[in-house]
């Protein structure tokens, strides 16, 4: 059980969902861009467009989406994650690490041996 938390709170996972979330999200708001503005250009093939937007309302709509999905996706999946990761998995305490402090330690005895001789 312990490897499953491990495997759920180590970070790669909720972050490969979290992208392709709002990567797919995202696409929504390119297409309907796109489709608004090929409507809306004169002399472009409307290829792209999937019916008349010239007012964007298409446009508007999947943007609208696309932010309430990504602060869904925010306050439902990101924070709570990062509570419990930080709960679980703390972050070191700021300052030198104690391998660092330990070879300094170990350079200044060196040092003062060297001293010696």
């Amino acid at each position: 059980m312990n490897g499953f938390k491990n495997f759920l709170l180590r970070g790669n996972l909720v972050d490969l969902a979290v992208a392709v979330i709002i990567g797919t999200a995202f696409a929504a708001v390119v297409a309907a861009f796109t489709a608004w503005l090929t409507s809306v250009l004169p002399g472009l093939d409307d290829t792209f467009a999937g019916a008349e937007l010239g007012d964007g309302a298409f446009f508007a709509n999947a943007l609208i989406s696309f932010v309430i999905l990504a602060s869904v996706v925010y306050f439902l999946v990101v924070l709570p994650y990062t509570k419990a990761r930080e709960r679980f998995f703390p972050s070191p305490a700021p300052g030198t690490p104690e391998d660092i402090v330990l070879l300094k330690e170990i350079r200044d005895l060196l040092a003062a041996r060297q001293g010696d001789v």
